[in-house]
């Protein structure tokens, strides 16, 4: 008969209060532990089965079963795989799994964030200790004629092993929570902890909540609905309750053998996004590493929604953490998907992923797979790759500025919705567009406030591209210095040539330029804003302001930073008047007479606010003195008959 008292091999008078203490706002995963160590149980049964060194009943499945019995502050953790002796519990127990648990601690306990280890794999069966006073294992071994052991420990260094009447293959954990722990005394609690970190596991899990069965027994005896044979089945298995996992999810299996509404089904359980994705890309890699995995690209409902994503990172189907950037390149990271790596290095620090050369391999096969899914797209599905663009854009420019080899293999499917009202590849664009404004690009920044520069540029066959998203402002000067001697100006920046109506001596008096662009100046009185007098080919166009591009650019840098030194600032704004619009050439004529000088005055101020609404919002005070001048205007119109 077994019996034995002890003391723990290693020095414990430390290590506990680490391992209760240290990942306080973490103690969920020890549940993930033991429910990882009992698939472990599990799968080492199952290979001493198709060795032919064990056999099972045909019937016979395998399970882990996690039971809460709140009124008695324990959580059971139940599995039938392969067991324990007497010598094999000294061995993993007091040994092996402790000394593992030490190590991890001691290395990481004083480590920052950055440098801890991924998913807080290793703490193994010690985890227990995190939000328990005592623990209990009740084991029997799959070996013929073991006796069952029973193992306590208080978390001192001190242990009791005994004979237990465990009296069926496997181990049985027991958990007496600790008053500070007991917020795991809670059904859903259990239930969110095992969807969050095991709802992949190869083996079925399930929940049981002991209080619950023995009221429903109850019940059930009380009705005499159930004989006695039916309870006793049902309590054998736990009531045929429903798993909390999927043990063969989608990732496993072969892209040929998975169907559209699979994916889609997959991606709403997982990620509870009840609109469909974009689309999606299969990881089936067996060499040189193991990868499996599913990413999917969201559908964007607005520019702001989903800038991240969420990468879910797995190995062997248990749940490690979400976004990993040192193994998941951090643009993939606007993603929404799934990543199964056995071959991941579990026990190490962040540091030491991100100089990892196996990590570094398995981060760039999956930039690798996602670009080859998108040319696969751009080529072979055109007008899905051109439907798409709108959401997928942000992410793929984002990760042409982050990964210059993710840039290199996606450079040439990068498309541009142009005024022509198609899209275009920027060398077509700029091949198109070469007679009119070569190695130039003109990119429209707000559809709704810069219209008139649009509906200019469309009068006058020019052509602009859309670049109106938050990251297209870095992503234009990322491009400038890719694409060498490439320009981009934004279409209210600068007057291009092509927007002038050529040059008559006869109309194009420097003389009367000069008068406008003084009379305007005196007017206006504004310091920070210069005069141009040009003859544009829209004669209906008063005046239009243009804001240097160099300007534009500060601005939107500045507004990253929230607007700190804007104040100081100085835009470079020109007033842009065109000398063949008939109020314009008006103005030059009654400027020089005395009984119009106000109205000269107003009309000019009438023409720069007109020019400025085409340009940005007005603030509050331009805006009153806008409307009172309009007032104004109105007012001397109806008195000119009288």
């Amino acid at each position: 008969m077994i019996k034995e008292t002890g003391s723990i091999s290693v020095n414990t008078s430390d290590i506990f209060p680490i391992i209760k203490k240290w990942l306080y706002s973490d103690k969920d995963i020890f549940l993930r532990e033991l429910v990882a160590n009992g698939n472990d149980a599990i799968t080492k049964m199952k290979r001493l089965v198709s060795l032919g060194e064990a056999s099972i009943a045909p019937d016979e499945n395998y399970y882990i079963r996690v039971i809460l019995n709140k009124p008695e502050k324990t959580i059971k953790v139940v599995d039938n795989g392969i067991g324990m002796t007497a010598e094999e519990v000294k061995k993993y127990i007091n040994q092996i799994a402790f000394s593992g648990a030490k190590e991890f601690l001691e290395k990481y306990k004083d480590s920052d964030e950055g440098s801890q280890i991924i998913g807080h794999f290793g703490l193994g069966f010690y985890s227990a200790f995190m939000v328990s006073d005592t623990v209990e294992i009740d084991t029997l071994s799959y070996q013929e004629g073991a006796e069952a052991v029973k193992w306590i420990s208080d978390g001192g260094a001190g242990y009791e092993m005994t004979a237990s009447d465990h009296n069926s293959r496997g181990t049985v954990v027991t958990l007496h929570i600790a008053d500070d722990s007991n917020e795991f005394l809670d059904k859903y609690r259990l239930r969110s902890i095992l969807e969050k970190y095991c709802s992949f596991m190869p083996v079925e899990i399930y929940l049981e909540d002991a209080e619950e069965e023995r009221k429903k027994a109850e019940e059930a005896k009380k009705k005499k609905s159930k004989d006695k044979k039916e309870e006793e089945t049902d309590d054998k298995d736990g009531g045929k309750p429903e798993p909390v996992n999927d043990t063969h999810p989608l990732w496993l299996k072969k892209p040929s053998e998975c169907t559209e509404e699979e994916y889609k089904e997959f991606y709403r359980k997982v990620f509870m996004d009840f609109q469909d994705p974009l689309f999606w890309i299969h990881l089936n890699v067996d060499y040189p590493f193991n990868l499996k995995g599913i990413l999917y690209f969201p559908k964007l409902r607005n520019e702001f929604e989903n800038m991240e994503g969420q990468i879910k990172l797995y190995n062997n189907q248990v749940f490690v953490a979400d976004n990993i950037k040192e193994v998941i390149p951090e643009f993939l990271l606007l993603l929404k998907g799934v990543i199964d790596c056995p071959d991941l290095p579990l026990n190490v620090s962040r540091s030491f992923l991100q100089n990892d050369g196996q990590v570094r391999k398995i981060s760039e096969h999956i930039t690798k797979k996602v670009a080859d899914k998108l040319n696969s797209l751009f080529k072979t599905e055109r007008e899905n790759y051109e439907k798409y663009w709108e959401d997928i854009n942000p992410f793929i420019k984002f990760g042409c500025m982050r990964d210059d080899k993710f840039y290199d293999r996606v450079k040439d499917i990068l498309i541009y919705k142009s005024t022509k009202g198609d899209f275009t590849l920027l060398k077509d664009y700029l091949k198109n567009n070469e007679d009119k404004h070569k190695n130039q690009v003109f990119y429209i920044s707000d559809e709704k406030q810069q219209a008139q520069y649009i509906q200019m540029f469309k009068d006058n066959d020019l052509e602009a591209l859309y670049l109106d998203s938050i990251i297209d402002t870095h992503f234009i000067s990322f491009l400038e210095t890719k694409e060498s001697g490439v320009r981009f100006s934004s279409v209210d920046s600068d007057i291009s040539e092509a927007l002038k109506e050529k040059s008559d001596t006869k109309k194009d008096n420097k003389t009367s330029k000069k008068a406008l662009e003084t009379l305007f100046s005196q007017v206006l009185d504004r310091k920070d804003l210069k005069i141009k007098v040009e003859s544009l080919r829209a004669a209906d166009i008063p005046a239009v302001i243009v804001l240097s591009e160099h300007s534009r650019r500060m601005q939107e840098m500045m507004r990253r930073f929230g607007n700190l030194g804007m104040e100081n600032f100085p835009a470079e704004q020109t007033l842009v008047l065109n000398q063949r619009n008939e109020l314009i050439s008006r103005l030059a004529e009654l400027k020089d007479r005395e009984d119009r000088k106000e109205d000269v005055e107003m009309i000019c101020r009438h023409i720069y606010d007109l020019a400025m609404l085409n340009h940005r919002p007005m603030e509050p005070e331009e805006m009153k003195q806008f409307v009172q001048r309009n007032n104004d205007l109105l007012i001397r119109l109806a008195k000119l008959d009288s």
